[in-house]
């Protein structure tokens, strides 16, 4: 069993070296050198998932199930290796990555044991009717059916839970889907130990070569090469709205559009309510500030955005101020989330005033707070563009219209929050609908960074939280991105899939 980085392409089941390179930028430790990707081996790829759909995406649920757990066996069984090189390559620290890695091993367990239950083919029939008048009624089945090889996009702030196998990977996986995965350059080493691990899965499965390919890369011509594949039929992405967008684009303007599934941006609200801000303001504040600087605020659940009555703001703001200032200097994934970090803390700090500034350095950064007000906030769009980091923009509000006004004014939201008590149902109620339009996960009185794997999880929201709101990168129902509903019309039971069989 290999237990570190080769610098290689895994390509149809052959670990293979290109021209190109491109040398690592770890936190820490030393640099490795990486082969980088092109549009020829995007096509050898794309050309091996298709030959594998044809055996893997009619493969028996079951037999897809086991393939998933031998992925999380290999994972597991490389632990200590995985943990090493992500705490070289990315900086976080080993509690976190072990806690990672066991959330991306708990999702590919999840997956498997969603497809062995079937509920997810959402099974139907119709039984003839052959003596309906005026025209009789055909014999019609459905079943939901795997759409083909998926391009994955490995997401910079998780190195194992979005990244080579994780959650878009597990679901396309579990749905029939061979999967092509550019891995991402902030964390290279990371995705082709996972990726190790994957093709010793497959050979102890017996899977088809073709059924997962990793490709490195540290420019744009994979990734373009990759949606633009005629081969590819769906793609999934976690990173920034712009570069998420062009990706977005490049799907619709091929000559057969594909979905894309991003999830792009989101400053993740939280609207403290008049009695819970007078009743308990400081408490908020500092799980706010805690919720904002877990992980140097680089969750795409941050909660960016504090919205509170102007009464309370003084108080609150201090207190949120105090536990900031107390917060120490955390390293940042990339040199580049740093910089875009400082730019964003700039931009910000034209448009509002400061509560707390502090001087991030280099790949650190330290935590910064503003204040605006209703008026100021909603005559300015960049206001509510995400910052990736700890900052936080508390918006204040004089009354509950006001608060209502500010609501409907944001964009797609992954996540919002009510921080309420019992003597504020009335406007908690009036938000609801707001709300529940604007964001994909509505809470009450939590933080929403922890995003929970489980059937009922949303992970995903209105443009520009996700490019599909009626989908989420979380959850079983993930899988639903990459399967299509086909109706069986009068077809004897030999030819139908074995699970409509009957």
């Amino acid at each position: 069993m290999t237990d570190s980085p080769q610098g290689k392409h895994l390509i149809a089941g052959a670990w293979t070296r290109s021209a190109a390179t491109f040398r690592s930028a770890p936190a820490q430790g030393p640099a490795r050198v990486f082969s980088s990707g092109d549009a020829e081996l995007v096509d050898r790829a794309a050309q091996a998932a298709e030959a594998a759909f044809w055996t893997y995406g009619s493969a028996p649920r079951r037999t897809r199930a086991d393939f998933l757990d031998a992925i999380a066996a290999e994972i597991e069984a490389r632990a200590e290796a995985i943990t090493e090189i992500g705490r070289q390559e990315t900086g976080l620290p080993p509690a976190r990555l072990e806690g990672e890695r066991g959330r991306t091993i708990g999702q590919l367990r999840l997956f498997a044991d969603h497809i062995r239950q079937g509920d997810y083919l959402d099974r139907r029939h119709d039984p003839a009717l052959p003596d309906r008048q005026p025209l009789p009624r055909p014999d019609l089945r459905l079943m939901q059916r795997p759409i083909g090889p998926v391009a994955v996009f490995g997401a910079s702030n998780f190195p194992l839970a979005f990244s080579t196998a994780g959650g878009d990977t597990a679901s396309a996986l579990a749905a029939g889907c061979p999967v092509v995965v550019k891995g991402h350059p902030a964390h290279p080493g990371t995705g082709e130990i996972v990726a190790q691990a994957i093709d010793a899965a497959i050979r102890a499965t017996g899977m088809p070569a073709g059924t997962f390919s990793f490709i490195h890369g540290d420019s744009h011509e994979v990734g373009a090469a990759l949606v633009r594949h005629p081969l590819i039929r769906a793609v999934g992405f976690t990173g920034s709205l712009r570069g998420g967008r062009a990706l977005y684009d490049l799907c619709a303007a091929r000559p057969e559009p594909i979905p894309f599934f991003g999830e792009l941006g989101s400053i993740n609200p939280v609207f403290v309510l008049p009695h819970a801000a007078a009743a308990r303001g400081r408490q908020i504040a500092q799980g706010w500030t805690a919720s904002l600087t877990m992980g140097a605020g680089q969750f795409c659940t941050n909660p960016g955005l504090l919205v509170l009555p102007a009464a309370a703001a003084d108080a609150m703001l201090d207190a949120a101020s105090a536990a900031l200032a107390d917060a120490a200097e955390q390293v940042m994934l990339t040199e580049g989330i740093a910089a875009a970090y400082c730019e964003g803390r700039d931009r910000i700090a034209g448009m509002a005033q400061a509560v707390l500034e502090s001087d991030s350095r280099g790949r650190n950064a330290l935590p910064s707070l503003y204040r605006t007000t209703a008026d100021a906030f909603l005559a300015s769009r960049a206001m509510g563009e995400e910052v990736f980091g700890p900052l936080g923009l508390a918006v204040t509000v004089q009354d509950d219209d006001e608060m209502l006004d500010l609501a409907r004014a944001l964009e797609g939201q992954l996540t919002a929050t009510l921080q309420m008590d019992q003597g504020d149902m009335a406007l908690a109620g009036r938000l609801m609908p707001v709300l529940e339009r604007k964001a994909g996960r509505v809470l009450a009185n939590g933080w929403p960074t922890g995003v929970e794997v489980a059937d009922a999880m949303v992970h995903g929201g209105p443009y520009p939280a996700s490019t599909n709101f009626g989908a989420t990168s979380v959850g079983t129902m993930a899988i639903r991105r990459f399967l299509r509903p086909v109706c069986y019309q009068d077809l004897p039971d030999a030819l139908l899939p074995e699970d409509l069989r009957g």
